[in-house]
């Protein structure tokens, strides 16, 4: 694990780096469950594609599998310390990427897409996975790919198309899918909700659009 100083504070990252010691980066910011070895593993097949991916732990060591202290660690963040922890990712990724000036990628699992939506700065490349956000809270000019489940309580079909349209409007650079019979947390193989099949997909759809937007 990385330790990233942050205002005085420490917080810490995971970081996987390509045999080749440098390449695109690609931040990974993990769903409401917390830095688990789910989004570390992320981290790992990124660095597989050639990719530098850094996994900043928003919890600050705290992980759960549970949805009601899930619910409560979402609940316990700062959403001023979050933005903080996040740009602090972003520089300290910038720096171990040895690509200076070039734009990033970001990938965010629900919890972590919503944050990822709302990210700007070098951001070339947005990835949700079922995660959304206030459309007006979308800043970023690089493009977005959305993965969302077609059944899902927490990201309903519905909002989603709305959501597409309202970006769509805005005049983003989108382009999103949605997996049939699959639910939220589709992509998470801890979860009972996981579909290899659609995983496998979302994957092979996401490592193609970072290597078109950020290579």
């Amino acid at each position: 694990m990385e330790a990233i100083q942050v205002n005085g504070r420490t917080i810490n990252a995971y970081l996987a780096v390509p045999e080749r010691g440098s390449g695109p980066g690609v931040l990974v910011l993990h769903a409401w469950w917390g830095l688990t070895d789910v989004f570390k593993q992320v981290c790992d097949r990124l660095a597989r594609e050639g990719f530098v991916a850094l996994a900043p732990d928003l919890y600050h060591g705290k992980t759960t599998t549970s949805i009601e202290e899930a619910e409560q660690l979402v609940s316990a963040m700062v959403e001023s310390e979050t933005d903080q922890d996040v740009s602090a990712s972003i520089d300290y990724l910038i720096k171990q990427s040895g690509r200076p000036g070039r734009a990033l990628g970001v990938i965010g699992f629900s919890l972590g897409g919503n944050v990822a939506l709302g990210l700007r700065d070098q951001m070339g490349a947005i990835v949700t996975f079922y995660g959304t956000t206030s459309p007006e809270e979308v800043r970023s000019e690089g493009n977005i790919q959305g993965h969302f489940a077609e059944i899902d309580d927490f990201e309903p079909t519905e909002q989603v198309r709305e959501f597409e349209e309202a970006l769509r409007s805005a005049g983003k650079q989108i382009t999103f899918f949605t997996y049939p019979g699959t639910h939220h947390w589709f992509c998470e193989e801890n979860r009972p909700e996981y579909n290899a099949e659609a995983a496998r997909l979302a994957w092979e759809r996401t490592t193609e659009f970072l290597h078109q937007r950020l290579d």
